[in-house]
């Protein structure tokens, strides 16, 4: 197992970043929250978790232990595969997961793409007692992703804007879709020194389940 990767950011994309670690390039699939954090040639550090298939292998990349060790517990719900539960961390912090559930919030897993009300009704059942009580906190931490155990700066090298919409679009919204959302939160990114693009996907993810 890869427990983590650690070394500069080579490359990032919609849903990929690529550590170079030892000269050799890692292509990990992170969560848009994640990829929003990282910066070309500045150094990370990602606790990963190594999906093995048949026909291939994925390595799926987290801000911290805690998200991957979320990651991993969510696959042993039945219907949940590595892409739902990524999807699943893309909307909710471990944390708000861990209320969610601890509050059978049904609410809050159909806001997650790809689960539908019969869906969030056999996860909280199943999750019920797997997933743990909550530490006390469901608020989203700031910085999500740590550069060589310190925070790593927020801007990333798009802006907002086109971040927050390259991320909906690849959670597997419209591109209508993604503008209507991002029109909503822009009041609260241009409120905000250095918007927290992690902080606004929630913010859209949570208008565009109201609008459902």
């Amino acid at each position: 197992m890869i427990a983590f990767v650690s070394g500069p950011v080579a490359a990032v994309g919609p849903g990929t970043a690529v550590i170079e670690v030892g000269g050799v390039g890692m292509a990990v699939q992170c969560t848009p929250d994640t990829i929003a954090r990282l910066r070309v040639g500045e150094p990370a550090r990602l606790a990963t978790s190594l999906v093995v298939r048949e026909d291939s292998l994925t390595l799926y990349g987290f801000a911290d232990d805690d998200e991957r060790q979320t990651f991993e517990l969510l696959q042993t719900a039945s219907g949940v595969g590595p892409r739902l539960a990524q999807a699943m961390l893309a909307v909710h912090s471990p944390e708000a997961l861990r209320v969610a559930v601890a509050q059978q919030d049904e609410k809050a897993l159909t806001a997650v793409p790809g689960i539908g009300k019969k869906g969030a009704q056999k996860l909280l059942l199943e999750l019920k007692d797997r997933i743990g009580a909550p530490h006390g906190t469901g608020a989203v931490p700031a910085s999500r992703v740590a550069a060589n155990g310190s925070a790593a700066v927020a801007a990333g090298p798009a802006p907002w804007h086109e971040q927050l919409h390259q991320a909906l679009v690849g959670l597997g919204y419209q591109p209508k879709e993604a503008e209507a959302a991002i029109g909503l939160v822009a009041p609260e990114a241009e409120g905000a020194d250095e918007p927290d693009v992690g902080v606004l996907l929630r913010s859209a993810l949570r208008s565009l389940n109201r609008t459902r």
